[in-house]
């Protein structure tokens, strides 16, 4: 099927290029909406892939991504998963997590596993295995 293209425009010699929001409004009374981005399943060839990524910076710091589950002031705070894909015949798929490669001077970057505070009761654990 067709491709979909949705970018801002380059910036000019100096200045920045345009930004592009998605955002769902907000709720007064119930639930805020959904923002969905995916690729469609494949009968016989591999799915699709969804690519995330922040820009190179060549005279600055390289872009930031942030993925941020939701707060909640009286109720638990939204969760955030990162699965991989679960292979129904064979293996499921391989989860990375690592920093990259550090240049000729510097080191690479810091690995942070880390759970919240806590008022009262536990923090969170950390489980690996």
């Amino acid at each position: 099927s067709g491709i979909v293209h949705i970018r801002s425009a380059n910036s000019g010699v100096s200045g920045a290029s345009g930004m592009l929001v998605f955002s769902s409004g907000t709720a007064v009374q119930g639930n805020s909406g959904s923002i969905l981005i995916g690729t469609g399943a494949a009968t016989t060839g591999r799915g699709g892939l969804v690519s995330i990524s922040a820009g190179s910076g060549t005279s600055a710091v390289g872009g930031l991504v942030s993925i941020l589950s939701g707060r909640s002031t009286v109720h638990t705070g939204g969760a955030l998963s990162v699965e991989s894909g679960e292979g129904t015949a064979t293996s499921s798929g391989v989860v990375t997590i690592r920093s990259g490669n550090s240049g000729a001077s510097g080191a690479s970057g810091m690995l942070v596993f880390s759970s919240g505070t806590a008022v009262q009761g536990n923090s969170g654990s950390i489980l690996i295995g």
